[in-house]
C-alpha cells in the first residue's frame, strides 16, 4: 500500500510542477487527453476480455488505430485550415464543416451523459447504496454542479479543474499499471497466467468494436483549441494525446486480460472495482478516486466543447453558457431513460458519424494515397454508425 501511495504522489508532483503546467504542448494536449482517458479506460478492460478473451489486446490496437486514422483525418483538416488553404470546394467543404459540428456538438452532450453515468455507478460501487437509482441521483446532482460552475465563471473555471482532475488520474492510472505489473509478474513466476478464451463470433465482434468507438473518442477536441493554439501545437498536442492514452490503454489491456480472470457471466460497467479488488485492497479506493476524477474531468472538457460548439453553429443564438444548459437537459434525459451501455453505443455512433464527416473533408482535399486513406476512414465511420452495437451483459 506504502508503495502505491508513493508511486501516485510522485507521479502526481511531477504534473504539478511549474514547467509540466507551463508546457505549451503538454497544457495542449491536456483537454484531448483528459477525454479519451475518460472515455473508458475502466470500463473498457473487463468488456474486452470478457468478450475477446486473449485476443483482447489486439482488439483494443485496433481501435487506437481507428482512432489514428480518424485523428490523421481532423489533423489534415487542422493543417489545410491553419495553413488558409482554399479550393474549388470550398463553400461545399464549408457547409460540411457545419453540418458536423452540429453532429459533434450532439455527440458531447451524449459523451458527457456516458461520463457523469459512469460517475455516478463508481461513486456508489463501494457503498451499500450501490443501486441504479442512487447511482442515477449522484449523476444528476454532479450535472447541477458543472451547471452552475459553467454559469457562474464559464469554460475558464472548467479548464482549471480539469487539469488538477487529469493530474490525479494519471496519477492512479500509474500506480494502477504498476501494481497490475508486479501481479502479473508474480502470477507468471507461479505458472499462474490465466488465458482466456473468446465469447464472441466474428460479425458479432466487428459490430462491438464499432459500438465501442467511444472509449478511444476525445482526440477531436484539439481540432476546436484554435483560439488557443496554434494549428501546429494542436496537430501536435493531439498525437501527444492519442500515442499516450493509446500506451496506457495497451499496458492495462495485456496486463488485465493475463493477470486474472475476468468472469464469463454479466458485468457491469464497474466490473473492474472487484477485479482490482483481488489485486490489492486498496487497489478499488484509488479506483474509484481515478473514476470520479477521469469522469469528470472527461465531462468538463465535452461541456466546455459542446457549449462552445452550440453558441457558433447556432450563430449565437444560444450563448456558450446556455450551451451548458442544453448540455444538462439532454445528459439528463438519457441518465433516466437510458442504461451505461446504451449511453455508450450511441455515443460511439453519434461519434463515427461526425469522424465520417470530417474524414470525408480530408479526402475531398487530398491527393494520392492520403485521398484513398482518408475516403476509406470516411467508410470506416459510416460502418461504425450504422452497424455499432451495445456491450451484451
Amino acid at each position: 500500500m506504502l508503495l502505491l501511495l508513493s508511486a501516485v504522489a510522485v507521479i502526481f508532483l511531477i504534473l504539478m510542477t511549474r514547467f509540466m503546467r507551463r508546457n505549451v504542448l503538454w497544457r495542449a494536449a491536456v483537454t484531448p487527453l483528459a477525454s479519451i482517458i475518460g472515455s473508458g479506460f475502466l470500463v473498457l478492460g473487463p468488456i474486452l476480455v470478457h468478450h475477446f478473451g486473449v485476443w483482447a489486446p489486439w482488439i483494443m490496437l485496433v481501435l487506437c488505430m481507428l482512432a489514428w486514422g480518424f485523428g490523421s483525418a481532423l489533423r489534415a483538416n487542422i493543417q489545410r485550415i491553419g495553413e488558409g488553404k482554399k479550393g474549388a470546394g470550398q463553400a461545399a467543404d464549408s457547409q460540411l464543416e457545419n453540418v458536423s459540428a452540429w453532429i459533434l456538438s450532439v455527440a458531447y452532450m451524449i459523451s458527457v451523459a456516458y461520463y457523469l453515468n459512469l460517475f455516478g455507478s463508481f461513486a456508489v460501487s463501494l457503498t451499500q447504496y450501490d443501486t441504479q437509482t442512487t447511482a442515477r441521483w449522484v449523476t444528476t446532482c454532479v450535472y447541477l454542479t458543472i451547471l452552475v460552475m459553467g454559469y457562474w465563471r464559464g469554460f475558464r473555471m472548467l479548464e482549471s479543474v480539469e487539469y488538477q482532475a487529469v493530474a490525479i488520474k494519471l496519477a492512479v492510472i500509474g500506480a494502477l499499471i504498476f501494481a497490475l505489473g508486479e501481479f502479473t509478474w508474480g502470477a507468471a513466476e507461479d505458472n499462474a497466467l490465466v488465458f482466456p478464451s473468446a465469447d464472441i463470433g466474428h460479425w458479432e465482434a466487428l459490430t462491438l468494436v464499432f459500438g465501442l468507438l467511444i472509449t478511444v473518442q476525445g482526440f477531436e477536441t484539439s481540432r476546436y483549441l484554435g483560439a488557443s493554439y496554434t494549428a501546429v501545437t494542436r496537430i501536435r498536442s493531439m498525437k501527444l494525446a492519442q500515442v499516450v492514452a493509446a500506451l496506457i490503454y495497451l499496458a492495462y489491456v495485456i496486463l488485465l486480460t493475463y493477470s486474472l480472470p475476468v468472469p464469463k457471466n454479466d458485468i457491469s460497467e464497474t466490473e473492474i472495482i472487484s477485479l482490482m479488488g483481488q489485486v490489492s485492497p486498496f487497489l478499488p479506493v484509488l479506483l474509484v478516486a481515478a473514476a470520479l476524477a477521469a469522469q469528470f474531468s472527461a465531462a468538463i472538457a465535452d461541456t466546455g466543447g459542446a457549449g462552445g460548439l452550440l453558441e457558433e453553429v447556432s450563430r449565437k443564438v444560444f450563448t456558450e453558457r446556455q450551451g451548458y444548459l442544453v448540455v444538462c437537459i439532454v445528459g439528463l434525459i438519457l441518465t433516466w431513460v437510458a442504461d451505461v451501455f446504451t449511453i455508450i453505443v450511441i455515443a460511439s455512433r453519434a461519434f463515427a458519424f461526425y469522424y465520417a464527416v470530417q474524414a470525408y473533408i480530408a479526402a475531398h482535399n487530398a491527393q494520392g494515397r492520403e485521398k484513398v486513406l482518408f475516403a476509406s476512414m470516411s467508410f470506416t465511420a459510416l460502418a461504425a454508425a450504422l452497424l455499432g452495437t451495445s456491450v451484451e451483459t
